[in-house]
């Protein structure tokens, strides 16, 4: 037990290393990105005295290196400070009551990802096993290879498109499900499933076929082992061989992908939010990146990052666990 903890603890200093080393390198990216939000605001007209006192109430004349250990400290204490364009307007109305907090604005939006996320992983993820563990039972027959095609055609085709087919097909020639995925704090739960339906199908599409190769790979690779040879002696089923003793020595690799395309359903969902107009964290990015609003902007980033590392960690804290050959490394 001292020696997993051991591990366990040794993975999660990597991990907050990890994510250190990725703030800096988030904060320099966006501090770099063309344009300036007190250019954008005022517009081309503006004189440079108007340019530079906005900049300087928002404290965009300070060097980088001040302003990157400030907005640490906050991450760190869970502020990531005020919306650039919520504090220019409340300074246009003269007061502060309309100054919206970064954490404000994204709580929603996060809530609101998770939740397409959830959906997704409901559907995604026993479908993909299912599917892996059938393809490994029948491998080599028209219905594995019938599902690698298919999965193969899903992972190679962009979100977009996938988006476009769906939207064609299922709320245009097939009104089942709204095009639009407006949705709204104390919507129903069902209204909410429903306008959700079309983006998780599309994200269900994109992971299901990683983790559906993943599972089959893994549990035809132990296959030809001898344990599972000495089953099949004894009289089992194939099904029962697989279920019983091949799956469970292949979750290590199962866990990894399943966790890496539980990552992706949080930080990958930029173009599908876009599409769908979803109000969730990557439509949030998208529209943030377009006002120049450099602290939401840089807290959609920090959030992508600890969530795909978290996930990361997660996984190969669970294979560990999972294979004891991994607790002792030699």
């Amino acid at each position: 037990m001292d020696t997993v903890l051991k591990i366990i603890l040794q993975r999660l200093a990597l991990g907050i290393v990890t994510l250190l080393i990725v703030s800096v390198v988030i904060f320099i990216a966006v501090n770099m990105l063309p344009g300036d939000f007190a250019q954008a605001i005022l517009g081309q007209g503006a004189t440079e005295e108007s340019v530079a006192a906005i900049r300087r109430d928002l404290g965009l004349d300070q060097p980088l290196v001040t302003r990157y250990f400030g907005w640490l400290a906050g991450v760190v204490q869970g502020d990531f400070g005020s919306s650039f364009a919520s504090a220019n307007a409340a300074s246009f109305s003269g007061t502060t009551s309309g100054t919206t907090t970064v954490a404000q604005q994204i709580a929603p939006r996060f809530g609101n990802t998770m939740f397409l996320a959830a959906v997704t992983a409901a559907f995604a993820v026993p479908l993909a096993v299912g599917l892996g563990i059938l393809a490994a039972l029948y491998r080599n027959s028209v219905f594995d290879r019938a599902t690698n095609i298919f999965t193969l055609t899903s992972i190679s085709s962009p979100e977009f498109f996938l988006a476009y087919v769906l939207i064609l097909f299922l709320a245009v020639l097939n009104p089942i499900f709204p095009s639009l995925s407006n949705i709204y704090d104390g919507m129903a739960f069902g209204e909410r499933l429903n306008k959700s339906m079309l983006p998780a199908l599309v994200l269900t599409l994109v992971v299901t076929a990683h983790m559906m190769r993943m599972t089959r790979a893994a549990i035809i690779n132990l296959l030809a082992s001898p344990y599972i040879e000495m089953a099949r002696l004894k009289g089992m089923s194939p099904m029962r061989v697989i279920v019983k003793h091949a799956l469970p020595n292949a979750l290590a690799p199962i866990i990894n992908v399943v966790a890496l395309n539980l990552a992706y359903l949080i930080t990958g969902v930029v173009v599908v939010e876009v599409v769908f107009v979803y109000p969730g964290i990557g439509q949030l990015f998208v529209d943030s990146v377009k006002t120049r609003d450099i602290p939401v902007v840089q807290a959609c980033c920090m959030i992508f990052a600890a969530a795909y590392i978290l996930l990361n960690l997660t996984a190969d804290i669970m294979s560990i666990l999972s294979n004891p050959r991994l607790r002792h490394p030699k």
